[in-house]
């Protein structure tokens, strides 16, 4: 049996792994409520907004110590177990959620949570780099990345209603078991890689691999990849750590802290919170398939890898910024507030699409997932470090300062690129 695109299959299995992951991991902000909120996991734990930034932050270090090892692993046993480990892990540590207890019990699976959801990025790097032309990955890097605002939409609304129907326990039973689930037509379908796929066509074989790097196309399953001390002493390689360190708090500020917010500042309840939390995702989810879409494109007129990711980073740089200042400045309300987010989720989702996809212009075969979950690792350093921030700005002053903060990280974060990243192309 032969398959015509099956490499949209295969990123078609992570898109849905990615919302999965991004339904798995926004369950508990969302249904965390207050102390005040009945039924709520705080409510029910007795556990505060000081537990919740603990909790958060012990999630965010499995998941930076997750990026780094997942990488090693997807290098080591390859895309199709690699994800079969991650996803296995991941969807049993949600279900688990159901049995906690109390803080000890519950930081105990958000730690084996962030160590298995964090080898979804640097697999779906590795496996769009091993299935995907050089000008597609964006594009594919884009609806990968889709998946998590397509998760981050679903959630609220669907993890709102299961929380008022069942309450949080069974919700989490729910969710968890999506992941279970996702396993059997991944292992059905992604039997190999394209070079020894029996359902690939000849001329979608040749396609991929034509268009792939000289180093990629001689790269073999014996191919040794590099230490990551031989990949850090390439320049380029710093473009990807130091431009994830300031880039990956934009994101993550508002996936850790929004539902709080809308809960601080508007007295939303959860329900309020399932009603608004999904809108500024939609932004997100088209800024990652127009991202990738706008680079692929540029990349085939000008022939030219650094024009099609730089000029698209620079964009997305620019569209976030602007909407990080309409944050403090116009922000005033909880309708203008949802929909200026809509637009910096947008920013971000269009250039980090092609932030990811650097290691894999950089490297072939068994580096790539390395750089990438080191890039990952790095860049959740700097997310832990706001979490820890947080809290404390809020109470001290508000929530402005966050803003501003993570709005001077956006040209920090571009301008790395392009002073480490001189000409983006492989070094190999």
């Amino acid at each position: 049996m032969k398959v015509k695109g099956l490499r949209w299959f295969i990123i078609g299995l992570i898109f849905l792994a990615t919302v999965i992951n991004y339904i798995d991991r926004s369950a508990l902000a969302i249904m965390w409520g207050s102390e005040d909120v009945e039924g709520s996991i705080s409510q029910s734990l007795g556990l505060t907004k000081e537990h919740y930034s603990y909790i958060l932050n012990i999630f965010m270090v499995a998941y930076a110590l997750g990026q780094l090892f997942s990488g090693k692993l997807f290098d080591k046993v390859g895309t199709r177990i690699g994800y079969v480990i991650s996803i296995g892990v991941w969807g049993l540590s949600s279900f688990l959620h159901s049995t906690v207890r109390g803080f000890f019990s519950l930081a105990f699976f958000r730690t084996t949570l962030g160590l298995s959801e964090a080898g979804n990025w640097p697999g779906g790097v590795k496996s769009n780099a091993e299935w995907f032309p050089i000008k597609e990955r964006a594009i594919a890097q884009g609806l990968f990345n889709a998946g998590a605002s397509i998760g981050s939409v679903i959630a609220p609304p669907f993890i709102a209603a299961l929380f008022v129907a069942y309450g949080w326990r069974i919700t989490f039973m729910v969710v968890g078991s999506f992941g279970i689930v996702w396993i059997i037509p991944w292992l059905l379908i992604n039997k190999a890689g394209p070079k020894k796929h029996p359902w690939i066509t000849e001329e979608e074989q040749k396609y991929i691999v034509e268009g792939q790097s000289q180093a990629d196309q001689n790269a073999t399953a014996d191919t040794k990849g590099k230490s990551l001390t031989e990949i850090l002493s390439y320049k380029e390689s710093w473009a990807v750590v130091i431009g994830r360190f300031f880039l990956e708090p934009i994101w993550w500020v508002f996936v850790g802290w929004m539902p709080i917010y809308l809960f601080d500042v508007y007295k939303f309840d959860v329900k309020e919170v399932g009603l608004f939390l999904w809108v500024p995702y939609v932004g997100a989810a088209i800024g990652s398939i127009v991202g990738g879409y706008v680079s692929g494109k540029i990349i085939a007129k000008t022939n030219s890898i650094d024009k099609g990711r730089k000029t698209t980073i620079l964009i997305g740089g620019i569209i976030m910024l602007l909407g990080l200042i309409a944050t403090v400045l116009f922000g005033d309300t909880a309708e203008k507030f949802v929909a200026i987010v809509f637009f910096v989720l947008f920013g971000f989702q269009f250039a980090i699409s092609n932030v990811q996809t650097l290691p894999s212009d950089f490297f072939s075969g068994k580096s790539v997932g390395s750089l990438a979950g080191l890039g990952g690792m790095i860049g959740v350093f700097s997310v832990i470090i706001m979490n820890f921030l947080v809290p404390i700005i809020v109470k001290n002053f508000s929530y402005t300062p966050i803003f501003v903060i993570i709005a001077v990280f956006v040209p920090l974060g571009v301008g790395a690129i392009y002073y480490f990243a001189k000409n983006i192309e492989s070094v190999e």
